[in-house]
């Protein structure tokens, strides 16, 4: 079992991670007050000192502790370490991501270092501060204590001496609302809205002053994002997730290039590299080095993929000048695949290397090479053209190699069962929350549009189907909704409308024959024949035409959707790009 302390945005994000893998664990909390859906998970409440960590433990069998906390939680940051070593437990600790502190702000290690030249300060570091600034105020500084607007926080507040004219409270944490000289913040990171209050700080020029997060024991496995947290779990307790995440291609090549340019610029040939994903996070990677240049080997984890143990190698040399305009030129070698169709990120004839890997190499060199003249990194994948034949990219007009991908990073795989299980179970939430409506949606990105078009649904309202559109129509029907709203985007929705119920590439690719068909019969034929993906068709339609291309789309979606919903109304969402939503509209021509 692991047992997770949280209660903070990232315990939150600590328990979603968790939840993937289907297994039970703990989650605990000092008060009852965060909102948090567990599925798997069992909360508790309660402070745990030093004695009661050690029994619960033993008692229910813990081989992993999480300390998601709040980066000023320094005693319960101390009792993990010190239970961890005592038991001889792994430990990892979620931080928070952090920017790079500002030289020109005032940094301190502890409340007796404010400076005491100033006439007002605004005091945003928590009820539990005040005793430790009551000092400044006898030195004639005016304090403003910034609290919760919770009983209990001004009950303590008026107990350690300060008055109602000095307490102000959060209703947005980052508008500054008072005039005082300066503001005393602490380095809570970026989920704290940390940027946020010193922008605003300075805007009203506020001298700022921030407390140092403390140091965390080294006894921890420390990482700052979720994928991290997921990659950490599985090393450090293998049979918690059923299957592995693994790396994209991207990462991948990415860890390449930052490898290359620490062995030629530097010397330095270490076993892992740190990565900086998408997101923000940073993981490390391992490595290895060749004659003038360095490489990764894909690792996909569970997830079934061709190129799982394939070399991904990174080869940099300064260029005398930067034909592009780019400090980092970023081309393909041999085994990477080249574009030969419109409607990628590049045009024909760059290397199917897509924008994110190269955004991720690009974010992951500036710091290494700023100093440096022009850079070229070449990525290669030996033996890739062979490889890429086992994959749809003939089909999509990539020739030559693989592709270079990913848009997260990571890779995460999900057995069938257990992906169908986990929506089930969400629906199940969905139900028990008394929502009227249930709205299912491929991802993060459609459910955020969907979101925005249901701004009174709760948040259990919203499910994700992945690709599985057909299992969990299916399951809603069987829980009984009435109201089920289905939000697709147009490359699901071309090959759900020609009846491919699971949608995941693997299994199903467009068919450019029925996507005629259907422009046909909506009096919009185009030219398809350099198509290479559905999301084109949003440019390539005339804009007179597209209410009706988005009818006969949803027409046949439901088609083959209604009926295994039927005893509810279903209404088919279709997103495009930019979130703009098309509902059937029978009066359109």
């Amino acid at each position: 079992m692991i047992l997770v302390f949280g209660g903070t945005t990232e315990g939150r994000k600590a328990v979603e991670v968790l939840e993937e893998a289907g297994t039970p664990f703990y989650y605990s909390t000092k008060t009852e007050e965060q909102d948090v859906a567990l599925h798997h998970g069992i909360r508790l409440h309660g402070a745990l000192d030093h004695q009661a960590m050690i029994a619960f433990c033993r008692e229910h069998d813990i081989r992993l502790l999480v300390d998601a906390a709040h980066p000023f939680a320094q005693q319960l940051h101390g009792t993990v370490a010190d239970v961890a070593e005592e038991l001889r437990l792994p430990a990892i600790r979620y931080e928070r991501i952090f920017p790079e502190r500002d030289s020109s702000l005032t940094w301190i290690d502890d409340y007796s270092q404010v400076p005491t030249d100033i006439h007002s300060l605004l005091a945003t570091t928590g009820v539990q501060s005040i005793a430790k600034l009551k000092p400044l105020e006898a030195k004639g500084i005016e304090v403003y204590y910034r609290i919760l607007p919770r009983e209990s926080s001004i009950a303590l507040a008026k107990a350690q001496g300060a008055s109602d004219q000095q307490l102000l409270y959060y209703e947005d944490s980052k508008t500054i609302d008072v005039n005082a000289d300066a503001i005393l913040l602490k380095e809570s990171g970026l989920s704290g809205g940390f940027q946020e209050k010193v922008e605003a700080a300075k805007a009203k020029g506020m001298q700022v002053i921030i407390l140092k997060r403390p140091t965390i024991p080294v006894i921890f496995h420390t990482v700052n994002g979720p994928h991290g947290l997921r990659r950490m779990v599985e090393k450090l307790l293998p049979d918690f997730y059923p299957l592995h995440s693994g790396l994209t291609t991207g990462t991948c090549a990415t860890a390449a290039a930052v490898a290359a340019v620490l062995q030629r610029y530097s010397g330095e040939t270490p076993a892992e590299v740190p990565v900086i994903l998408p997101n923000g996070e940073t993981i490390h990677v391992a490595v290895g080095y060749g004659d003038g240049d360095a490489y990764c080997i894909k690792e996909a984890g569970d997830d079934p993929d061709v190129t799982d143990g394939v070399e991904i190698r990174a080869e940099v040399r300064s260029e005398r000048s930067a034909v592009s305009g780019e400090q980092i030129v970023i081309e393909g070698g041999e085994g990477v695949g080249r574009f030969t169709l419109p409607g990628f990120d590049y045009p024909p004839g760059e290397a199917a290397i897509n924008k994110a890997p190269r955004q991720m190499i690009r974010q992951n060199l500036s710091p290494l090479t700023s100093h440096l003249s022009p850079l070229r990194v070449t990525i290669s994948v030996p033996g890739g053209e062979e490889i890429a034949r086992r994959t749809f990219n003939p089909r999509l007009g990539i020739e030559g190699g693989i592709s270079i991908i990913g848009v997260s990073g990571i890779v995460k795989p999900f057995s069938e069962d257990a992906f169908i299980q986990s929506i089930r179970k969400c629906l199940e939430v969905a139900k028990a929350s008394g929502t009227e409506r249930v709205v299912i949606n491929s991802g993060a990105k459609s459910e955020r549009f969907v979101k925005a078009y249901y701004p009174t649904l709760p948040l259990q309202a919203f499910v994700e189907y992945g690709n599985y559109i057909g299992e969990t129509l299916k399951i809603a029907n069987e829980l009984g909704f009435r109201k089920i709203t289905l939000g697709v985007m147009l490359g699901k929705a071309v090959k759900l409308a020609a009846g491919n119920l699971d949608t995941h590439s693997k299994r199903t690719v467009m068919d450019k024959a029925f996507i005629a068909t259907m422009l046909q019969e909506a009096g919009c034929p185009i030219d398809l024949t350099d198509l290479t993906l559905a999301r084109e068709l949003w440019e390539r339609i005339p804009s007179t035409c597209l209410q009706a291309f988005a009818n006969t789309v949803i027409d046949h979606c439901d088609r083959h959707c209604s009926r295994l919903v039927p005893a509810a109304q279903l209404t088919i969402l279709l997103i495009d790009d930019e979130g703009n939503i098309f509902h059937y509209s029978p009066t359109s021509p």
